[in-house]
């Protein structure tokens, strides 16, 4: 027996309807570069985004093409995202921070037939202007600027509307469609195509929106800090969008005079990003006793670990909670949160604090196995290290053009390439990465625990720990490490930060100051690089 039901489908023009028909009144502000707001309302969103589909259909936009974006949070760049899903296309953003024959690449991998760019980020494609794909049709300039040479037609977002009158009625489309597609920020080797649909978006914006996770609501002023080209900006332009929020789009200035600026100005309540974003943010507060908001936000990290000193920091000082979530590309993007539940509901500051390291459990729609390297599953005794395999609603079943790819098991499960401890209450704390534990004498050692604790040394500004030779260990830990300006920490007193709160086998084999540190595009530590710099290192026996 069936139920007796209605059935719609989960479409992300829905997310839109609802905004625009019930959420009239929450307002869009959108950042251009030079750091001056425009304003405007759901509806016009949705206006907007209906013109714009009406100019793509007539460039000859078909559905399933892919159509890409270069750009940063902008409400350009949100109609764009609504108007090329809502038709039936598939919407493809790009980070222009990549390398260029990453850039080319994945335009090539995609045989995105249009592309869509900021006018500030013309030169990462003007770098790839000999490498365009041939399914390439147009360059749209979402903003004022001079024409590039180019090898195919160059338009403006503005002129390409203009003639569309917004008399648009979305199709009504099959939720298992394509509605986007973001690459993985290929640390090894080239990135991988995510292709996500109707229905994995709109049930991952519900999640988004639970209380537990980014607890959005109607009166809400979300900014998402994260770039709308990462990962759908963590699926903020829809879950917005479903709550009724108000959205503050940031646009590429996220300095944090600039950023609290925006905060006070918008009484933003909601604000996610990296731990770069916040950990700068925090020290310019710091730096002049004035600064203080009025109405302390809600904030979300992700990307990378936290410091817990970062945490405290915000929380203590400026009265900022700030929930520590994890996610992937793989996973649209998140995957775990950690707020509190039943059992730590009553743990007072210092012991919550300590435990907010954490990335915590899944919410529904998401579940977790912990698989040791013999394929059996954990203690929850936060000692045991395991690979995390993830399986959910909004998980992605394989990589576009690359269906059979290692990372998905038969019997359907992503392995993430995580490695990870798993606590009694269900909550996992990530030690490293798979191919980053460093194995010494066939035991694990996690570089992610000891990059953070030297991180502890207030003479510190980045450290790494990557595995080098050893001849009879097999690797052994080497830390690397950036020295604050001004400042002359030595080996010894890095060292001593470590004592007593690792195993002694743990205990790095030789401290070496470095100048920098690789970074990938997405602002994390590049230990791909790290290896190859460093390959030839060798320690005494």
């Amino acid at each position: 027996m069936l139920g007796l039901m209605q059935e719609h489908p989960l479409l992300v023009s829905s997310i839109l309807r609802h905004a625009a028909r019930h959420h009239a009144g929450a307002k869009i502000v959108s950042v251009d570069p030079e750091g001056a707001a425009t304003r405007g309302t759901w509806p016009e969103v949705e206006h907007g985004a209906k013109r714009l589909a009406q100019a793509l259909a007539r460039l000859g936009v078909r559905r399933g093409d892919r159509v890409a974006t270069m750009s940063w949070n902008s409400r350009a760049h949100l109609e764009v995202y609504y108007a090329v899903s809502g038709m039936g296309a598939v919407l493809h953003t790009v980070n222009p921070r990549l390398f260029a024959d990453q850039i080319a690449y994945i335009l090539a991998d995609a045989e995105d037939v249009v592309l869509f760019v900021d006018p500030s980020v013309l030169p990462a494609v003007q770098a790839v202007a000999n490498l365009l794909p041939p399914s390439l049709r147009a360059v749209v300039l979402m903003g004022p600027a001079p024409r590039p040479d180019l090898p195919v037609p160059v338009l403006d977002q503005a002129a390409l509307t203009a003639a569309e009158d917004g008399d648009y009625a979305w199709p009504l489309l099959e939720e298992r469609a394509a509605s986007s597609l973001c690459y993985t920020s290929g640390t090894t080797g080239m990135p991988k195509g995510v292709l996500y649909s109707h229905r994995s978006t709109v049930l991952h914006a519900m999640s988004a929106i639970q209380p537990d996770v980014f607890a959005l609501a109607a009166r809400d002023v979300a900014m998402p800090v994260v770039p709308m080209f990462h990962v759908n900006a963590w699926s903020i332009p829809y879950a917005s969008a479903m709550a009724g929020s108000s959205l503050v789009l940031p646009g590429p200035k996220l300095d944090p005079a600039s950023l609290f600026k925006l905060f006070e100005e918008e009484q933003v309540t909601f604000s996610a990003g990296v731990p770069t974003i916040w950990t700068m943010l925090l020290a310019w507060l710091r730096a002049d006793p004035a600064r203080k908001f009025t109405a302390p936000p809600r904030l979300v990290v992700g990307g990378t670990a936290l410091p817990v000193a970062i945490t405290a920091g915000f929380l203590r000082e400026y009265g900022i909670p700030i929930l520590h979530a994890w996610g992937m590309t793989e996973l649209s993007p998140l995957g775990a949160l950690n707020s509190r539940k039943a059992e730590t509901a009553d743990w007072d500051e210092a012991r919550w604090l300590d435990y907010s390291r954490k990335q915590g459990r899944p919410p529904f729609g998401v579940d977790f196995r912990i698989l040791d390297a013999q394929g059996q599953p954990i203690a929850r005794d936060e000692v045991a290290f395991g690979e995390l395999e993830v399986q959910g609603h909004w998980v992605a079943a394989s990589y576009f053009n690359h269906p059979n790819d290692p990372a998905f098991s038969a019997d359907g499960w992503f392995s993430t390439g995580d490695v990870v401890t798993e606590d009694a209450l269900g909550a996992v704390e990530i030690v490293d990465r798979a191919k980053d534990v460093i194995k010494s004498g066939g035991e694990w050692i996690s570089s992610i625990t000891l990059e953070n604790l030297a991180l502890a040394h207030p003479d510190v500004a980045l450290a790494a720990a990557i595995g080098v030779h050893h001849p009879k260990w097999d690797e052994r830990p080497l830390l690397l490490v950036v020295k604050k300006p001004g400042t002359s920490p030595t080996p010894e007193s890095i060292l001593a930060v470590l004592e007593g709160k690792i195993a002694k086998w743990w205990m790095p084999d030789r401290v070496e100051f470095v100048e920098t540190l690789p970074m990938t595009a997405t602002g994390k530590l590049w230990k791909a690089e790290l290896k190859r710099q460093f390959k030839d290192y060798r320690l005494e026996g």
